[in-house]
This record gives structure tokens, sequence and C-alpha cells, in this order.
């Protein structure tokens, strides 16, 4: 008996193989791995995810005009909810698998998942990533920021910065008929110039009609591995980067199992954006 392959990629019925088909299949006869059709996003969701984003990112623009030392991340999700429904969203992360908050507040060697508490009060010389996802008419929208609390100090300020050089620099890697692999390999160049841990046990994702879809975007790894990333896909980059080992662990005090910490407790920064592959490269859609 022959053992063959499925494949994931076909052609609609009844028409000639597009461009975009032919394309697609080059790689997936090469033994690459591709994504389905329903990966790649009609002009229709693509509007209602670009709708999404906009409330998401001015959710994040609402932190930032309110973030400040003395407060509480119980504060931040307040803001974060309420902005949220205002404009008639809702928040993903609200209940979602458990998470019992709106959004993500990781402070210091947080690396991500940090549950907004009343005790967690903002410090001086902090640095905090809000993470936050939105729902709205049924389309997802993801992104998180650094916020710099006052002044901090010179080491921690470097790590914010490569933090966000490496999402800027995996969004260049990706290019129309690149391989996710590219994205990881990039990041993970840059970031040990600086001698930092890029987190492995995490990753970006699809995003779009679910909060996670494929594919998974590792942000370390080989150029021309992974999936093929094919105009329509609509994806996260969110590098995690260490200040000094790339390892993390779950905080056993955290009753709800969330939170993620680096492994030797120093610092982490993570930056994110929503991406829309086009023809050209990719489109913002949420920061």
């Amino acid at each position: 008996m022959m053992f063959k392959k499925k494949r994931r990629w076909h052609c609609l019925s009844g028409q000639e193989p597009t461009e975009l088909d032919k394309k697609v299949m080059y790689w997936e006869n090469k033994g690459k791995e591709v994504p389905t059709r329903d990966l790649i996003r009609t002009p229709e969701e693509i509007e209602g995810i670009k709708r999404s984003g906009i409330v998401n990112t001015g959710v994040l623009d609402e932190v930032a005009k309110q973030i400040h030392a003395g407060m509480n991340t119980l504060e931040i999700d307040k803001i974060c909810y309420d902005y949220c429904v205002d404009h008639g969203a809702t928040p993903a992360c609200l209940n979602y698998e458990g998470y019992p908050k709106s959004v993500c507040t990781s402070i210091n060697e947080v690396v991500c998942h940090g549950i907004p508490k009343e005790e967690d009060v903002l410090q001086e010389g902090d640095i905090v990533n809000v993470d936050f996802t939105t729902i709205l008419d049924g389309y997802f929208a993801d992104a998180s920021r650094m916020f710099i609390i006052g002044k901090t100090t010179p080491e921690k300020e470097q790590l914010v910065r490569v933090a966000k050089e490496c999402l800027e620099i995996g969004a260049e890697a990706a290019k129309p008929y690149s391989f996710v692999g590219d994205i990881g390999h990039a990041i993970q160049k840059h970031a040990e110039k600086y001698h930092y841990g890029v987190v492995r046990d995490l990753c970006g994702h699809g995003v779009g009609l679910k909060f996670h879809e494929e594919p998974e975007v590792l942000h370390f790894g080989h150029r021309g591995t992974g999936m093929l990333l094919v105009p329509g896909m609509v994806f996260t980059i969110e590098p995690m980067i260490n200040m000094g080992t790339w390892q993390v662990f779950i905080d056993e005090d955290d009753e709800y199992g969330w939170e993620v910490i680096t492994g030797d407790e120093k610092p982490s920064a993570q930056w994110e954006h929503t991406f829309l592959m086009t023809e050209h490269g990719v489109e913002i859609l949420t920061h």
C-alpha cells in the first residue's frame, strides 16, 4: 500500500489555478508547509479585522495617556475594559480558558500573561507590557506595548528598545512567499547581538476569525522553515526578549496558572502587532 501525504492547499472547484495557487502549490510540491485556503482572508474579513484593530489600538492609546507610577494594574484593566466596551467591542482575554481579567499586565520579570491585581502597584523605573485583544463583530485584533514608568535604568531602556527593534526586524523579514522561520531567524540574530534570550515556549500566531489560529510564529529559528507566508494571511509577531536566559517558568503563587516569569528573574520586554500579509509585504493592523 502506498502512503501519500494529504495536500493542504486546494484550488477552488471549477476554476483555473490562479498565480497565487501556482506559487503555493510549487512550494507544497517541494515539501514545504503551506497554509490551508481558509487562512487566506477575504476582503470582507480583512475589513472586519481592520475595524477591530482600530479599537484595539485605541485601547492602548488610552492606556498610554493614563499610565503612571502609583496606579495599580487593576486600574489599567478598567481603562481597557471601559474603552473596549464603549466602542462596541469585547475583551477577548476575559474568561478565556479561565483567565480572569480583560488585559495582561506584565511587569519587569513577568514575561507575559500578568494578571491585573490591586496589589501590583507601578513603581518608578518599572517596565510593563500591556497586551490587549479585541473582538468586534466577531473579528479579533491583538497588540501589546511596553511602557517605561518614569525614569528607569539604561539596561532596561536598552531591553525595551531592542525588543521593539526585534518586532520591526521580524516584520521586515516577513515577505510574501517567504517563511515563518525567516521572521524568527531575523529576530534571534538581532536579540543575540545583545546577549539577550528569545523566549521559545511562547510564540506569535494567526489571528482574525479566532483568538489563536495557524500559523505558529516562532521568534527564533532558521530561514526557509515553518509555514509559507501567503498574501491574505493575518498573524501576530510578538517577540518576548529576556535580559538573561530564554527559559521561563509559571509562577506557583499564581492561583490561575497564567503568569510566565523569566528563568533567572531578570527583566523581559515584548512588543506585538497584528499584520496582514500583502503582495508587497506586511501591513500593520494594530500597534
